[in-house]
This record gives C-alpha cells, sequence and structure tokens, in this order.
C-alpha cells in the first residue's frame, strides 16, 4: 500500500515536473511554472522521506532544513549578474553528489557481498535491494555507478572552473595543456579501462582512476572554452548534471530522479543544440569543448573611436521614427534595465516604434536579457529574437547598444580567424546610427576588439550605462 502511495505522489511530481518546464517556455507562463516545479519538488521530497524502506527521515529533514537556509541566504544575496556563477556552482554541487552516491552504492555492495546469508535476511532499504540482485544484475549497477561518478565528476570539475570563468577569477580565454585533444581522448580510454577493470574485480582502486580521469575531463574541457561561448558551457553543463541525477536515480533504484534527471539532461540538451545553432557552431565540437580558438591573426582594426555625450544622442532619438534597443551583459551589470524600461516608456509615448532585439546568447545565461527587461516591466510584444528583427536594421533610424560586445561584432561575418567566426550576430551597423553604450574602450569579457566601435555610423556613449541613460532621459521630450 505504501509503495503504491509513493509512486502514484511520483507520478504526479513527474507530471508537475514536466508542466513547469514546458511553462517555463513562455514569458506570461513562467511565474506559474516556477511554482509546478516548486509543488513537484516537495511532492518528491516527502513522499520519498515517509515511503518504505527509508530510514534516519529526522536526521535527513534536519539536513534538508539546513541546506534550505543556506541555500536561502546565498540566492538572497546573489545579484542578477551573479546568476550565472550561482547555476554553475549548483552544478557542481549535483555532479559531486552524484560521486558521493556512487561511491556509497560502491561500499554498499562490498558491505552486502561480505555478508552471510543471515545477515542479508534482516537487511532494510536499499541494502536489501541490493542482497536480492543477482551478478549479472550487480554488474549492471556497477556500470551504473560507474556512469554516475563519471558523469558527476566531469560535471563538478568542469561546473568549478565554469564558476571561475563567469566570476572572474579564471583567465576567460581558451586554455590547453600541451597535447590537446589527445589528453582528453587518453583519459576517456583509461577511463573504459578502468571500468572494465572494476567489472571483473569489484575493486575499489579502478574507482578512483576513473574519478581522476573524470575529474581531469572536466577540469580541461571547460578550460579549453573561450569566454564568448560561456552561455553554451553553463546550458551544456545543466545537461550533463542532468544526466548525473538520472545515473543516481540508477544507483538507488528511484524512478522519479531518473526521470527528473532525464528531463534536466534531455532539455538543458536541446538547448545547448538550439544555441550552437545560433552560433554556428558544432554540437559535437561544444560537447569536447573543442571551441574557442582561432586559426590564425584576426584582421586589424582600423580607425579610431568616436565619443558622443548625452545631448547627441538625444537629438538623434527625438528625431528618430524607428528605434532598436540592444541589450547585454554591461546592462545586467550597470543594473541598468529599469532606465531602459523608462526610455522605452517615453520614446514610445512620443509615437516612436521601439523595440528589442535579443541575441540567443546575450548575456551569460540563457534567457538572460529576457528576465531583465521582464523585472523592468518591458512589455512582451516588443521584445524580439535575432532571426525576428535581423533583416529589420536597415530601415532603422537609431540603433543602441547597451553593454553588448560579440553579438554585435560584424568580425563574426568579415574576419575568418576570428574566435567567433561564423557566428550569426545582430547587424545594428546597417542602421542609419549606432551609439554604444559602454563603460571605456577595453574589449571586454570575450577579449574580442570589435570593429563596430570603429565604424563611421557609429559613436561610443562612454560611461557607467544606468548613470549615461538617467542622464539621457531628462532631454527626451
Amino acid at each position: 500500500m505504501e509503495m503504491g502511495f509513493t509512486t502514484a505522489v511520483y507520478v504526479v511530481a513527474a507530471i508537475l515536473f514536466i508542466l513547469s518546464l514546458g511553462g517555463l517556455s513562455g514569458q506570461e507562463s513562467a511565474k506559474r511554472a516556477v511554482w509546478y516545479g516548486i509543488v513537484g519538488m516537495a511532492l518528491a521530497v516527502t513522499a520519498t522521506l515517509f515511503g518504505p524502506g527509508f530510514g534516519l527521515w529526522e536526521l535527513s529533514l534536519v539536513l534538508i532544513a539546513a541546506g534550505g537556509l543556506i541555500g536561502y541566504q546565498l540566492a538572497s544575496k546573489v545579484e542578477m549578474t551573479q546568476m550565472p556563477e550561482l547555476v554553475a556552482g549548483m552544478h557542481a554541487l549535483v555532479g559531486l553528489a552524484a560521486v558521493f552516491v556512487g561511491f556509497n552504492t560502491h561500499f554498499e555492495l562490498v558491505n552486502v557481498a561480505a555478508m552471510d546469508e543471515s545477515a542479508r535476511k534482516s537487511l532494510e532499504g536499499f541494502a536489501a535491494l541490493l542482497a536480492k540482485k543477482t551478478a549479472v544484475e550487480i554488474n549492471i549497477l556497477r556500470v551504473e555507478t560507474s556512469l554516475g561518478i563519471w558523469i558527476g565528476a566531469v560535471t563538478f570539475t568542469g561546473s568549478v572552473i565554469a564558476y571561475g570563468k563567469l566570476a572572474g577569477k579564471v583567465n576567460s580565454a581558451a586554455t590547453k595543456l600541451p597535447g590537446g585533444h589527445v589528453l582528453n581522448a587518453t583519459a576517456a580510454l583509461v577511463s573504459l579501462a578502468s571500468l572494465i577493470w572494476y567489472l571483473n574485480s569489484g575493486a575499489l582502486m579502478p574507482m578512483m582512476i576513473l574519478t581522476l580521469m573524470a575529474l581531469f575531463i572536466g577540469y580541461h574541457l571547460i578550460m579549453g572554452i573561450g569566454g564568448a561561448d560561456m552561455p553554451v558551457v553553463v546550458s551544456m553543463l545543466n545537461s550533463y548534471s542532468g544526466w548525473a541525477a538520472a545515473a543516481i536515480g540508477f544507483s538507488l533504484g528511484n524512478d522519479l530522479l531518473i526521470v527528473v534527471g532525464a528531463l534536466v539532461g534531455s532539455s538543458g540538451a536541446i538547448l545547448s543544440y538550439i544555441m550552437c545553432k545560433a552560433m554556428n557552431r558544432s554540437f559535437v565540437s561544444v560537447i569536447l569543448g573543442g571551441f574557442g580558438g582561432t586559426a590564425g591573426p584576426q584582421m586589424a582594426v582600423e580607425g579610431e573611436q568616436v565619443a558622443i555625450e548625452a545631448d547627441g544622442v538625444a537629438t538623434a532619438l527625438n528625431e528618430a521614427d524607428s528605434v532598436i534597443i540592444i541589450p547585454g551583459y554591461g546592462m545586467a551589470v550597470a543594473q541598468a534595465q529599469q532606465s531602459v524600461s523608462e526610455l522605452v516608456r517615453k520614446l514610445r509615448a512620443k509615437g516612436k516604434n521601439v523595440r528589442f532585439a535579443i541575441h540567443p546568447v546575450a548575456g551569460r545565461l540563457p534567457g538572460h536579457m529576457n528576465v531583465l527587461l521582464a523585472e523592468a516591466k518591458v512589455p512582451y510584444d516588443i521584445v524580439m529574437e535575432m532571426d525576428e528583427i535581423n533583416d529589420d536594421f536597415p530601415d532603422t533610424d537609431v540603433a543602441i547598444v547597451i553593454g553588448s560586445n560579440d553579438i554585435v561584432n560584424p568580425a563574426a561575418q568579415d574576419d575568418p580567424n576570428s574566435p567567433i567566426a561564423g557566428m550569426p550576430v545582430l547587424e545594428c551597423w546597417k542602421a542609419k546610427q549606432v551609439f554604444v553604450s559602454k563603460r571605456g574602450q577595453g574589449t571586454g569579457y570575450s577579449g574580442i576588439e570589435n570593429p563596430l566601435f570603429f565604424k563611421e555610423n557609429t559613436r561610443m556613449f562612454y560611461g557607467d550605462a544606468k548613470a549615461s541613460l538617467d542622464k539621457l532621459l531628462p532631454m527626451i521630450e
């Protein structure tokens, strides 16, 4: 009876998770979708804690409460600009959990194997399930456990490096050790050999070697990816963490964890594929950490960056009929979304056609700019994706770039040696006038020079984005 009730709750939770994922595809339904996920997770945890065969639930409640308190404290202090680092950190924890669960399963197998028949009959919970497995089933479990540890270890070190790059604690440039992909391939082969060794021996040593190889692969894969591609990395690691969770589910015999892990893993993989298409990257290349470098010397940029003051930008905006705003990570850093929203309100009140152009990898997290604009209550119907609006730039009077670099870089089309060569970009330089809100003349996070800043129809509106826009707002009449 208890098992049937637990299974029924798991089914309801799985449905809620699916509804949550589906709802997150739209801005209007996102808030409701988040609550679906919260309720689904609460049901899943409760059913697991009080389900058959679960022991020490009092201690589990204490640990859940402690973890929840820590999570609440961390999340309440995290700025929107730090969300990518937070997500990477969460992925690291999922990966580490998979490693711990995998080793725990190994030790449980060893303990059960050492028991006599009478001792096995007195076992409860997970140990009792292990005691009933045949030799073939135990080998299948060892494969599942090894995969969980391997994926989890790759996710852990990969996410730690991603966190470091996003937080500016690790150099964002693509870096590989001498030997490059040969090292990764060698580590993968050693991992496979360790798996075969483990299946034949059940010893701890091959598990340790497999884990060390996976930790290295996670580190080296993400170190080999440049800063311009970090949004894809975050999405890819999200997928890895999902598959790690699914592997944990197989090890523990928990059907819901398998379902949830598969949902996260597949959705992360699909999102990574969509983003790779948006960047004209090979999906396989992303998985293998194979991009971020250049084929040769990049084209030299000629000309100079011409600055403009707020009054000049205001004059152009007052005279313009159509305006396209392109937000980027710099807008998030300056927390300028509210000022941008007020600028849009004033321009639209004057009858001007104002829209936003959103690149699929704008910011450092998928959907980063959409969340910021929704927070500032920008109308959804004027927020356009790249494919919807790119052809409209030639007929646009003014394009305003706020804290963006790579997604508006013409070198993606003009320079085959650029790290972003071939990546579809927002062709804002085709507008009659372009204003770029930027702190200074540096190349920014990715370290790639942008010829847009040197074009004749471009003017640099230097300064903090929020301060610059606040100075501009009173001049819009």
